[in-house]
């Protein structure tokens, strides 16, 4: 507390100082005028708009200035170090580091600023990132960058919230705290962007269903953005905090030997900030055609946009001493290139080399602006002190001294608001399109009053016309059929009475007989028209009959040689078919005797020779293994992998025993896993699991299935298919230990997915695991407790989130019970995943009840007090701390945490 204090006392007396050697680092040519802290010299060297006419591209030069922070000793260290000084000695006034090679000698390096492991995260962050933040303020490109082994406080420095101690607070949430207060929230936006890169993938840490992002580089100008990604607007410091939980709780992180939460991407944070610079609007005012309307013709505002760039990278880490294996090992495999990659293009550019490898790596094609770039760069370095470490302290020392010698060139980002001006332009326009459209609809409103004037006398008209016509009608109508009545009385008169009544008789006659004649000729045409639609209908079937036969003459001919090629075609993959039996059998035979040779060795024997790397027996191991991957190859380039896999649904027993085999050594490696997943490989080695009933084929079927089950999209696949029923049922009917450790191994790889929880346990997979400790065998329990400790995890962070309510899964299931059970038990590797699990399932407050009557509460208090590891140690503790139930229950035992 004490140096904490004196640190602050420091820090408030020396502020001056302070800034004066910050800007004195960051100028030209050691001209104080030219620093950041001045302005408006620094705008002077930057004039141009990248918006204007007549744009000056020249910037101001800026070297990366690299910080060094020391970590203190863990618990760990504190024991396992207690007899050797740290390896490094920290002289902060002087701005130097001491790295000692042995007790008499050491090597001295010089950095910007040396942090002592007493320095406090505001100190840390006014001599880091405060200049950085305030050029971004400015208009210009900023990076912050924190880089050192795994375990040294990279995520500490960077991204702590700070939610129990403000004081905790990291970079990013000091950084946004300093930007908000300096922009308006009328004329200024501030948007973010939160991004992982994984596995050479970039990934949404905001949206985790967007993955796999591409970026894009401007030819003209370099410039480097990810538009794919989520942008959102911050308008106060409690919604950044909330994105930084909920990105965090994305992000990708395993357990190893060197941290609990290891980081296994690289975590990317962009603040976009756009800013309105005031005084820089005219209007001028011009009278036209002697009116009294003025005419405003307007500039368009200015505007500067700033990028902040804050990269939490990946610790580096050693494969022998972080203890990674299965997708672990592949995620550090994948780190290690990355960071490499990046350190290749350091060296480039410290040496003034005319080529950098800036597309080795996505890391370095993100961050070409900040390494040589426009931007103005801060690189902290976290260093461990323990002498364990001192090549990985070396490493990374070596990389900040490299760093300090690269030059970047800044610019200042300034350009017209058209966008602003457009706007302003569009609401005048409207109001004049309104008040045009008022004056129109006034305008036809009186028309529509004047013609509806006009239509109503034109209608009164028209009615007294009407009436006037209608009575002369009626007049006329009236006297005409008078008339027509005298005339007709008068013609009755004159008719005679007397008629001839033959004459009339004759007539009928006459008529009646047409009318029959008539009937028939209607008849007769009717028949005469139905018979040539016949005619005509025969004439069309006899035509259809003709082509039917020619093309039926055609198809014969086409099935013949049809059958003549498969005739020829079955002949060949007969000989084909017997070509790869022979391999099969001969590679099946290389590998027997190799298991055989490897089984003859005692497994103390083997594991003392490969811890010796000029051990012949490592060669020889190594020799076997290569020399059957080299066989499997070379069979997988001649003979190909569809017809490899068509052997799976051979009749003879010992061919499908064999290509399983081969498919599992192929699956063994990544690069061949989606080539079988998309040849139908996967569905193939269900199949047999389900339908073999030979426990070889199950055994192999299901480590190939295990391997296959590293990957996100092909466990989605699994599951779809029922992969989980099977290896159920494969686990109930095997009597082999290896058998049950594959097909254990395969489930606990599939509980590792967030998206599969529910359906794995409707599936009975939890079910499946506890029912294979039956076989007590320490691989098969091992494999277990993975799988739960992976389940536990995954329950854990949907419970944080809040997709996740009620109990655990595996409580429900009665999983519990043989945690406790077998919480304190050797080997290692069964207590560790067990203890990672009884810390998982407690940090959910819904399974305290049931962890309390189930003795789990002591294993806790236990683990808390006794574990061998600090980081599981501390995990439990807090866990214990963090609970009410927990609390009250050990309060009333009176038992203290």
């Amino acid at each position: 507390m004490a140096t904490a204090g004196a640190g602050s006392y420091r820090n408030a007396n020396h502020r001056n100082s302070l800034n004066n050697k910050v800007d004195k680092n960051l100028s030209v040519n050691s001209n104080p005028k030219t620093s950041l802290k001045s302005k408006p010299s620094l705008r002077k060297s930057a004039p141009a708009s990248l918006g204007g006419a007549g744009k000056d591209d020249s910037g101001v030069a800026g070297r990366v200035r690299v910080a060094v922070r020391l970590r203190p000793r863990n618990a760990e260290e504190k024991v396992e170090d207690a007899d050797f000084s740290d390896c490094v000695e920290l002289q902060p006034e002087m701005q130097r580091l001491k790295l000692r090679k042995n007790n008499w000698d050491s090597d001295t390096y010089e950095f910007d600023e040396v942090l002592t492991e007493f320095a406090s995260q505001k100190r840390v962050y006014e001599v880091v990132a405060k200049p950085v933040v305030e050029s971004v303020l400015d208009g210009y490109n900023g990076t912050i960058m924190a880089y050192g082994q795994t375990g040294t406080g990279k995520t500490y420095t960077l991204g702590r919230l700070g939610e129990e101690d403000t004081a905790d607070r990291g970079i990013m949430v000091r950084a946004m705290e300093d930007i908000l207060a300096d922009v308006s929230p009328e004329t200024d936006s501030v948007s973010v962007s939160y991004l992982q890169l994984y596995m050479e993938t970039i990934q949404d840490l905001l949206d985790p269903s967007n993955d796999n992002i591409p970026f894009v580089e401007d030819p003209k100008t370099g410039d480097v953005s990810v538009p794919g990604a989520s942008l959102v607007e911050i308008r106060d410091h409690q919604s950044f905090v909330e994105l930084l939980r909920l990105g965090e709780a994305h992000r990708f992180a395993a357990n190893t030997k060197l941290n609990t939460e290891s980081s296994r991407s690289h975590a990317i944070l962009m603040v976009h900030l756009k800013r309105s610079v005031k005084g820089r609007d005219s209007i001028l005012s011009t009278e036209i055609s002697n009116s009294s309307h003025m005419v405003k013709t307007l500039k368009p505002p200015v505007v500067r946009r700033g990028k902040l760039v804050v990269v939490d990278l990946a610790g580096s880490e050693r494969i022998n001493k972080s203890g990674s294996e299965g997708h672990t090992l592949e995620e550090a495999k994948s780190i290690n290139l990355s960071l490499s990659a990046l350190g290749k293009c350091i060296n480039a550019l410290a040496e003034n080399s005319s080529h950098v490898p800036v597309r080795d790596s996505k890391l370095t094609r993100l961050l070409r602006d900040s390494f040589g770039g426009i931007a103005r760069t801060s690189l902290v370095i976290t260093i461990g002190p323990s002498p364990r470490h001192r090549g990985e302290t070396t490493s990374t020392i070596m990389f900040g001294q490299r760093a300090m010698r690269v030059q970047n060139m800044l610019k200042l980002k300034e350009e017209f608001d058209y966008k602003s001006l457009s706007r302003r332009l569009d609401i005048q326009l409207d109001k004049l399109i309104s008040d045009n459209e008022r004056q129109q609809k006034a305008f036809e409103d009186e028309i529509e009053k004047i013609t509806r004037e006009a239509q109503n006398q034109i209608a009164e008209a028209e009615r007294n016309y009407a009436n006037a016509l209608e009575k002369e009608r009626l007049k006329y109508q009236k006297d005409c059929m008078e008339s027509l009545k005298k005339l007709e009385e008068k013609w009755m008169m004159n008719q005679g009475k007397d008629g001839d009544e033959t004459g009339k008789n004759s007539d009928v006659s006459t008529n009646e007989e047409f009318a029959r004649l008539k009937n028939l000729l209607q008849k007769e045409t009717l028949v005469r028209k139905a018979a040539e639609e016949q005619v005509n209908n025969l004439q069309k079937q006899l035509a259809q009959s003709k082509t039917a036969e020619a093309s039926g003459n055609s198809e014969i001919l086409k099935l013949r040689k049809m059958l003549e090629d498969e005739k020829f075609q079955k002949q060949k993959l007969e000989g084909e078919i017997g070509r790869l039996h022979s391999q099969l059998l001969q590679l099946s035979f290389h590998a027997d005797e190799t298991r055989r040779r490897l089984d003859r060795v005692d497994p103390e024997k083997v594991l003392g020779a490969l811890d010796s790397p000029m051990h012949p027996g490592r060669s020889q191991l190594n020799d076997l293994e290569n020399g059957e991957k080299t066989s499997i190859a070379n069979l997988f380039e001649q003979v190909g992998l569809q017809k490899i896999l068509s052997l799976l649904e051979a009749e003879d027993a010992d061919v499908r025993i064999h290509a399983v085999k081969v498919v599992a050594n192929l699956a063994a490696e990544e690069a061949n896993q989606q080539k079988i997943v998309e040849a139908g490989g996967l569905a193939s080695l269900l199949m047999l699991l389900r339908s073999s009933k030979d426990e070889t084929v199950h055994r192999v079927a299901a480590g190939a299935i295990a391997n296959l089950a590293m990957n996100e999209t092909n466990q989605e696949i699994i599951m779809s298919q029922g992969g989980i029923r099977l290896l159920s049922m494969a686990a109930v009917h095997a009597e082999d230990p290896q058998t049950l450790r594959m097909v254990a191994g395969a489930i606990a790889n599939l509980c590792g997915n967030d998206k599969l929880q529910t359906k794995l346990r409707n599936e009975g997979g939890i079910k499946a695991l506890l029912e294979m400790v039956r076989c007590r065998h320490p691989d098969v329990l091992a494999q277990v407790a993975r799988g739960i400790a992976n389940f536990a995890k995954c329950e854990s962070r949907a419970s944080t989130q809040g997709t996740k309510t009620g109990r655990s899964f595996l409580i429900e299931d009665g999983a519990l019970p043989w945690i406790v059970q077998n919480a304190n038990k050797e080997p290692s590797p069964i207590r560790r995943h067990i203890e990672l699990a009884l810390c998982h399932l407690a940090q959910h407050e819904e399974n305290a009840r049931d962890m309390i009557s189930g003795g789990a509460l002591w294993e806790l208090v236990r683990i808390s007090r006794d574990c061998s590891r600090e980081d599981i140690r501390t995990l439990a503790y807090r866990t214990l701390t963090s609970s009410s139930t927990f609390q009250a229950e050990l309060r009333r035992l009176r038992i203290e945490c």
